[in-house]
C-alpha cells in the first residue's frame, strides 16, 4: 500500500512521505484490517514482526505506516499539542490516507481496529477520539490520549460502542497512571465500550495477557465481516 497524498513540501507533511508496510490478507478480500502504529524509535516493520508472530488470522489484513524518523511526534505526548506539531498533524494525516484506502478496498470504519504501543498507542487513541465512529476497535499499549493535564476532552461525535482495550504498567516510566484512566473515562463518555487492564509492576511493554486480548477483539472483528 502507498499513501496518495504526497504533500507538495515534505517538511511540511514528513509522514505522509514514508512507506507503508503490509501483512497477511489484501485489503481487497480482507474481512478486516488492523492499522499497527509503532513507537518512538521504532518501526513498521517490527509491529509487522509482532503481528506476524501472535496476531495473524485468516480473513485479517495488516497495514503499518512508518514515521519518519522513527517518530510520530517529536516530544512527549503530555505537551502542550502545539509543541507536537507539525509532525502530530502529520501523523493524523496518515491516519486518514489509510483508512480512507481500506474503505476504498471494501473494509468499512466498522471493520478497522487500530493497533498501537507506546507512542503509537498515544496516536491511535488520540485518532479514535477525534474521529468519533463505530470502529472495529481500538487498542492502546501503553498509551492515553494526547495533551497536557487539564486538556479539554470535548471530542464531536460518537464510538457507538467501539470496542477499546488499554494495558499499561501501574509504574510505568513514560504513562502517567492517571492518564490512562482518564482516557477511559474520555472513551466512554463517546460511548465506547472500554477494556482496562493495568498490571502491577510490569514496565514499559507489551505482555502476553495484552495480546491474547487484542487477538480475541480481531478475532471477533473478523467474524463480523465474514458473516
Amino acid at each position: 500500500m502507498k499513501l496518495r497524498n504526497r504533500p507538495p513540501a515534505p517538511c511540511y507533511d514528513p509522514h505522509l512521505v514514508m512507506p507503508v508496510r503490509t501483512h497477511g490478507e489484501p485489503p481487497a478480500t480482507a474481512a478486516a484490517a488492523a492499522v499497527l502504529l509503532h513507537g518512538r524509535g521504532a518501526t513498521a516493520e517490527s509491529m509487522i514482526a509482532l503481528a506476524a508472530e501472535a496476531l495473524t488470522l485468516p480473513g485479517l489484513a495488516f497495514v503499518a505506516p512508518q514515521a519518519a524518523d522513527q517518530t510520530w511526534y517529536p516530544y512527549t505526548f503530555l505537551s502542550p499539542l502545539a509543541r507536537n506539531e507539525p509532525k502530530l498533524s502529520s501523523a493524523f494525516n496518515v491516519l486518514t490516507d489509510v483508512r480512507e484506502q481500506l474503505e476504498e478496498a471494501g473494509v468499512p470504519r466498522a471493520r478497522i481496529v487500530l493497533v498501537g504501543f507506546s507512542q503509537g498507542a498515544c496516536l491511535a487513541l488520540e485518532y479514535a477520539a477525534r474521529n468519533a465512529a463505530r470502529w472495529g476497535g481500538v487498542v492502546g499499549w501503553s498509551g492515553g490520549l494526547i495533551g497536557p493535564e487539564g486538556a479539554p476532552r470535548d471530542y464531536p461525535g460518537a464510538l457507538a460502542g467501539t470496542p477499546v482495550l488499554l494495558g499499561c504498567s501501574d509504574r510505568d516510566p513514560h504513562i502517567p497512571l492517571a492518564r490512562v484512566h482518564e482516557t477511559a473515562e474520555a472513551l466512554r463518555g463517546l460511548g465506547a465500550h472500554v477494556e482496562e487492564r493495568i498490571y502491577p509492576g510490569m514496565g514499559h511493554t507489551v505482555n502476553d495477557d495484552e495480546l491474547e486480548q487484542a487477538r480475541a477483539l480481531l478475532a471477533a472483528v473478523v467474524a463480523e465481516g465474514v458473516r
